[in-house]
């Protein structure tokens, strides 16, 4: 009686002794299509530009709340104050005030620095990052100042910047702060409250430093980097912001604050 055909699609003779080897027939490829549309990824939607109203209505609040704004970083004079902020980068005003409360009473002027020595500097500092670097910063700066300038901190940007150790966010919290120029100094948390807000988008810090200067009225200017520092230093955290503690949640365009007036 005949046996009953396979199911199998294709057996083919072998040549091994007469067994049959199965074999499957390759499966049909699935039709030709379209290359596959990589996932579309969402971006952030663009922010409505805040309106001059606004702008002003922002720094009206910040004045009312904190009329004289002041920076943190202790300070005597324009040297150490300029000596603060070169000690600053990349390490807290509280870490920075730490060290400087045993340098400053030492030296207060460029000569006095340099009578010190860098090696004196250096152990005075070093709870401060990158502290050997900035020892020497600190000793070169004091020498410029007192061959270029009679030892006395220059008043334009560009001496400033010609400095060991000093760039524009730097020269601008001196020029601001000794002098009382407009500037605008923008560091981590002026950056983080200018792009999460949308108050002055940018990609770079002097991309947002540009916008303020452009968007800020003219009566707030002189101040108008205080208050967005200590505004992202306190209010505007990194992390976890405490929008019900802001004072223009409502004009905010963060799409994720998590209050409102």
């Amino acid at each position: 009686m005949a046996r009953p055909a396979s199911k199998s699609t294709d057996i083919s003779a072998s040549g091994d002794g007469g067994r049959g080897r199965a074999r499957m027939a390759p499966k049909q490829g699935k039709p030709a299509s379209a290359k596959p549309k990589p996932a579309k990824i969402a971006g952030k939607r663009a922010q409505k530009p805040w309106t001059a109203a606004e702008v002003s209505e922002a720094f009206r609040r910040f004045r009312a709340a904190n009329p004289e704004p002041k920076g943190e970083l202790e300070h005597l004079n324009p040297y150490t104050l300029l000596v603060a902020v070169v000690l600053s980068a990349q390490a807290t005003d509280v870490g920075v005030n730490k060290a400087t409360r045993n340098l400053f009473p030492l030296a207060d002027t460029p000569q006095k620095m340099l009578a010190l020595g860098e090696e004196r500097v250096r152990d005075l500092i070093r709870t401060i990052g990158l502290y050997r670097n900035k020892a020497k910063n600190v000793i070169a700066l004091s020498e410029r100042l007192i061959a270029e300038h009679g030892g006395a901190v220059p008043r334009s940007r560009e001496a400033l910047e010609a400095l060991p150790g000093v760039g524009r966010k730097t020269a601008n919290v001196v020029l601001n702060i000794a002098f009382g120029e407009p500037t605008i100094a923008v560091d981590t948390h002026l950056f983080r409250v200018g792009n999460r807000t949308g108050l002055a988008p940018g990609k770079t810090p002097l991309a947002v430093e540009l916008t303020l200067q452009r968007v800020v009225p003219d009566e707030f200017k002189r101040h108008a980097h205080h208050w967005l520092i200590l505004h992202g230093r306190y209010v505007c955290l990194a992390r976890k912001p405490l929008c019900e503690r802001c004072l223009i949640n409502d004009l905010c365009r963060w799409p994720d604050k998590t209050a409102g007036w």
